[in-house]
């Protein structure tokens, strides 16, 4: 399963969206990446893989996702890049 994301919180995937990003991503029964549309992807587990990509605001990333709970998994992470952080 594949998805497209634009990012919305400010501070992309960096710092408190990141590590809210890797801890949803660790809660699911399946293999996610993310990664830019025309570029590698990465774990979406590791923090440093994602705090490495560099994604920022307004960016769009492409979720895959192969599991069990693929599809949960993806809508929990969409969720997490489409929310903005509190106070924005």
């Amino acid at each position: 399963m594949e998805r497209t994301v634009t990012i919305v919180p400010e501070a992309g995937l960096h710092a408190r969206p990141a590590s809210k990003f890797v801890e949803t991503a660790n809660e699911f029964d399946a293999d996610v990446t993310v990664g830019p549309p025309d570029g590698d992807r990465v774990d979406a587990r590791s923090m440093l893989a994602v705090t490495g990509l560099g994604a920022g605001h307004g960016d769009e990333v492409v979720l895959t996702a192969e599991g069990e709970d693929a599809e949960a998994a993806l809508d929990a992470l969409e969720e997490v890049l489409t929310t903005p952080e509190d106070g924005e």
